[in-house]
């Protein structure tokens, strides 16, 4: 999947968190974030923390990569 902005961004995490049937208060519970700001990522709030971010993302076992355009 293509991420272009924050909200690509939150859905791909909100998808794959129901795939592995999990929900946000789990995930809450799992890493210590709030379930306001596990809800604020995946509706793509674009203030939220990328260290939290990524380490959600790593949780859910998606890696993120840049990659030049067009390589």
């Amino acid at each position: 999947m293509l991420i272009t902005d924050s909200v690509s961004f939150g859905k791909a995490l909100r998808t794959r968190r129901k795939e592995l049937g999990y929900t946000q208060g789990y995930l809450a519970q799992f890493t210590g974030f709030s379930v306001s700001f596990i809800s604020d990522l995946e509706n793509g709030k674009p203030t939220a923390e990328l260290g939290k971010a990524l380490q959600i993302a790593n949780i859910l076992a998606l890696d993120c990569s840049l990659c030049v355009r067009g390589e």
